[in-house]
């Protein structure tokens, strides 16, 4: 098993496009000779306008993604009468067919139009077929047995999904927005499947949405709802049904996996789909802007991010898949890291071949990596009894999931100099009991040791099953690089996690952070504030916010009052979040007062629709919004 630290991510770059909408252009200028076989041609087919005119808009978009060697392909092989007109007129008239590029646009247009029209229907039969084989699966082979699967529980009260909405203004309910959020934009993404699943199906199995409200001075916040437009949305959205199969419910029990790989594998081969080319990421987990390229990814640990951009009013469009420039060719982390002192980025990925220079082969099982920690001088990693279920009794019998815990297994941690081309200098030490998903932050004390905060997953075999039943208490954990010694002190006790804390101190010695309150998770229905400062002995909970009856929310977010001035208190700013409502159906933004010891709310948004419980969210600054206009 590799683990690819991808520390290089400060001298990756993109090349941004002008213009988000694919650019195609037309030939209209004909020589004289060219001008008499339209002429003729039209004459012959007078009903050939109006079939343009009527079919434009779809030949249009086909003409976007076909492009030239599409049509030169179509002209050599339509049996469309008016395609084979084309043919011979041009060929009789030229002693080598001129380039396509030269053919009439209405002519163009016709022939894709046909093309397409093949392609279709070809498609729809493919998929009646496919639907149809899914549906029996999902009926008689894998039906949905366990809650954690069941989508009419996974997807019921808030979290349901909902449609997209365009950008709408929102009022503002309570108070007045703080000045240091002018101009920026709040963000949560979550999952929002497309298409109501037929079978098994676990809340991490969503479609990527974006929440964003846009916060302008001198008028009233604006929000809208948006698809990440992933290469599995535009294809199921194009389809009209789901496609992909469910990673992390899709596959209980090896009859499971062998009905659904083989399907999967038809549908790859007759063309109905290509992860191997396009990814079969989700985008659905969090959110990052990185400033080595100034550009706002939407991630999701299973694929190469996604870029996507706030527009001028307050919409979101997704821009593409994004390889920088070729040096990323895998997936990475839903957590990268950014030193806020010198704007250096850190990322990491997982699997099972090598993809950098700076790969450690010492993760001996399929395990699930999903956050990490640095420090000035180290990067922090956990490697917890969480991974690819590898028993093959289980799954035989049916009752192992694809994903799951293993109980023998020691947790870990992994350190290594950040900056290092050499696996050798990886040390793990065993932390029996420690596990990790979700890291706060970490720093140096003195020349061998570190410090790490983060939630500890008590009950880590119900993660994935039973995550009303997970349990996650905040400690401070010292490992001695010297010695191998490893100390750890609890911080809470309560049920936290989602940590974050100001960003201008991740790496460094800091003492504040921010937590959302399990009920059960991923519900929050409150924030803490600990100060794990002083002692290593007793609860640090120095703040708390609760929502109130019926209230929930999300990931808790910290913006400063200021970005630059580092010399201003840790805790100086607000705390953001969206909340929910369940008792009238109705979600809020609220923002909190980070110093104070109740987070008092200073103001409230009233969203023109429900926010559905998501993952993690950002806020970007608005000199951060310019540069990606």
């Amino acid at each position: 098993m590799e683990l690819s630290l991808c520390y290089s991510f400060a001298a990756l770059h993109s090349v941004k496009h002008e213009n988000d909408e694919p650019r195609f252009e037309m030939w209209s200028t004909l020589d004289s000779k060219r001008a008499r076989i339209e002429n003729r041609i039209h004459d012959e087919s007078s009903d050939l306008a109006e079939s343009t005119e009527r079919l434009g808009s779809q030949a249009v978009a086909a003409l976007k993604k076909g492009g030239r060697g599409n049509l030169r392909k179509l002209l050599a092989l339509s049996s469309c009468p008016h395609a084979c007109h084309m043919r011979h007129g041009y060929i009789n008239s030229y002693k080598h067919p001129p380039p396509l590029s030269h053919l009439p646009a209405a002519r163009r247009v016709l022939l894709t139009h046909h093309g397409v029209q093949q392609r279709r229907r070809r498609c729809r039969l493919f998929a009646v077929i496919f639907n149809a084989l899914d549906d029996l699966i999902d009926n008689f082979i894998d039906p949905p047995t366990t809650p954690s699967v069941d989508p009419t529980k996974v997807l019921s009260d808030n979290f349901a999904p909902v449609e997209e909405m365009p950008p709408t203004e929102c009022p503002v309910a309570e108070g007045t927005l703080p000045a240091c959020l002018e101009g920026g934009a709040y963000i949560r993404n979550g999952p929002n499947t497309q298409y109501l699943p037929r079978g098994p199906f676990h809340l991490f199995d969503g479609d990527g949405m974006l929440h964003c409200l846009s916060i302008s001075q001198g008028r009233p916040p604006t929000f809208c709802s948006r698809y990440v437009h992933t290469y599995k949305y535009t294809l199921e959205r194009k389809v009209g049904s789901r496609v992909f199969p469910n990673i992390f419910s899709g596959f209980n029990g090896l009859p499971a996996v062998l009905a659904r790989g083989a399907l999967s594998a038809a549908k790859f081969l007759s063309g109905q789909f290509d992860p191997i080319s396009n990814g079969v990421g989700l985008a659905n987990t969090s959110l990052a802007f990185l400033p080595n390229v100034n550009m706002l990814f939407a991630l999701g640990e299973a694929d190469l991010p996604y870029a996507v951009r706030v527009t001028s009013d307050g919409d979101i469009r997704t821009i593409g898949r994004h390889d920088f420039d070729g040096k990323l060719s895998v997936s990475m982390t839903a957590h990268p890291k950014i030193d806020a002192q010198t704007n250096e980025v850190f990322a990491f990925r997982y699997g099972p071949f090598e993809t950098t220079r700076r790969s450690i082969f010492s993760l001996t099982t399929p395990t699930f990596i999903h956050d990490f920690a640095i420090t000035k001088k180290y990067a922090v990693f956990a490697n917890i009894p969480i991974g690819i279920n590898t028993n093959p009794m289980e799954m035989v019998l049916g009752s192992g999931s694809f994903v799951g815990s293993d109980p023998k297994k020691v947790s870990r941690i992994g350190v290594i100099p950040r900056y290092t081309t050499d696996e050798k200098e990886m040390r793990w030490v065993e932390v029996p009991g420690f596990n990790m998903v979700h890291a706060i932050n970490a720093w140096d004390e003195g020349e061998d040791e570190i410090v790490m905060i983060a939630p500890n997953i008590i009950s880590v075999e119900h993660i994935l099953e039973r995550m009303e039943l997970v349990h996650a208490s905040v400690e401070k954990v010292r490992v001695n690089l010297k010695t191998g010694t490893v100390r750890r002190y609890p911080i809470s006790a309560r049920n936290l996690d989602f940590g974050v804390i100001n960003p201008r101190f991740v790496g460094r010695k800091n003492r504040f952070g921010y937590l959302g309150v399990g009920d059960p998770m991923p519900k929050i229905s409150g924030v803490v504030k600990l100060d794990w400062s002083e002692g290593d002995q007793k609860d640090r909970i120095v703040g708390c916010g609760m929502y109130g009856e019926g209230c929930y929310g999300g990931e808790p977010y910290f913006v400063g009052k200021s970005e630059s001035d580092l010399d201003e208190d840790e805790d100086d700013g607000y705390v953001v979040s969206y909340v929910h409502d369940e008792n009238v159906g109705e979600s809020k933004f609220l923002v909190m007062d980070a110093k104070s010891p109740t987070l008092e709310v200073v103001a409230a948004v009233k969203l023109p629709h429900r926010v559905p419980y998501g993952f993690h969210g950002l806020f970007v600054q608005d000199r951060d919004l310019k540069k990606l206009l």
